[in-house]
């Protein structure tokens, strides 16, 4: 005799939402329930088909490979129920909340465009940005995008190369008419570093200095790339910026470009779950677009 429980679709939304946040407090938060009740439903929802459907992680829950057929099920049962819902007017499967994490300077120059160019089509459609420079990971709760810099590190991380952006040297005309231009490398490192803080730098691809300048100190660090950009203009030192960033300001002067010419690539993580969202696979072919499209601006040609 089966003693299995019932399987229920309720059950199943509610395992399609742990799977889009990977945390039963925030699909409690989106479904209007506890997550005492999330964590009953999956339960049930375990029991009724036979087999674990989420497993604990470092970073909150991560399906199983059952549970991933079960979420592909409940994605089709959401899209249904949404259409039926919709059917009194034109139905967008564009719609919803979707959630990304990017740099600062990929979510400013790329993603704000693209978002801007998706929404007039699909209005419905809202979009988070998180901006954080960090590794990839296999699984980051709450987020449907990730893009980073570098390589994913992970084999879990599953991802694909975005393009790629160029880093230079550069410093301010009043900065370089105080202190003199550099010539050489020799004389570019007796200046002070702008750059990210390397203490707490998560992204082995943006450890340049200890290769490209190792003799050069610090002189301001910061977590973001636009203080960066506004200490270098500034004067705080010379400072290794992006230059699709820099170049924006008629008041930098990129130094040395034939010695310092880094290019590092982009690349788009997205969980595969997420794709299956109409609204997530549109956002991921938006920004692959929006990045081909700037690729000379990223590459440092204005």
């Amino acid at each position: 005799m089966d003693a299995r429980g019932r399987l229920r679709a309720d059950d199943l939304l509610v395992l399609l939402a742990v799977a889009r946040s990977g945390r039963y407090t925030t699909a409690a938060n989106a479904l209007g329930i506890d997550h005492t009740t999330v964590a009953r439903r999956i339960a049930a929802l375990e029991d009724a088909v036979g087999g674990r459907l989420v497993a604990q992680s470092g970073g909150g829950w991560e399906l199983t490979a059952l549970g991933r057929q079960a979420v592909d099920t409940a994605g089709r049962i959401e899209s249904a129920l949404t259409q039926l819902s919709d059917a009194g007017e034109d139905h967008d499967p564009i719609a919803g909340v979707v959630r990304m994490s990017a740099t600062d300077g990929f979510s400013a120059f790329i993603a704000a465009p693209a978002v801007a160019r998706l929404r007039r089509q699909h209005p419905r459609l809202t979009v988070e940005i998180v901006t954080a420079t960090r590794r990839a990971a296999a699984h980051r709760p709450g987020l449907d995008i990730e893009v980073v810099v570098g390589a994913p590190q992970s084999r879990r991380a599953q991802g694909v190369q975005l393009g790629a952006y160029t880093l230079g040297m550069y410093a301010s005309r009043a900065y370089l008419e105080r202190e003199g231009m550099p010539r050489d490398a020799a004389e570019l490192m007796r200046h002070p570093l702008v750059y990210f803080v390397d203490a707490i730098l998560q992204v082995d691809a943006l450890d340049l200095p200890r290769r490209l300048v190792p003799e050069m100190r610090d002189g301001l660090s910061s977590t973001n790339v636009f203080v960066h950009v506004e200490a270098t203009r500034a004067g705080a030192g010379i400072g290794l910026l992006p230059c699709f960033v820099a170049d924006r300001h008629d008041d930098l002067v990129r130094l040395l470009p034939d010695q310092f010419d880094e290019r590092l690539p982009y690349w788009m993580i997205v969980r595969p779950e997420s794709l299956r969202i109409p609204a997530v696979a549109a956002l991921a072919d938006a920004l692959r677009d929006e990045t081909a499209a700037a690729a000379a601006m990223l590459a440092g040609r204005r």
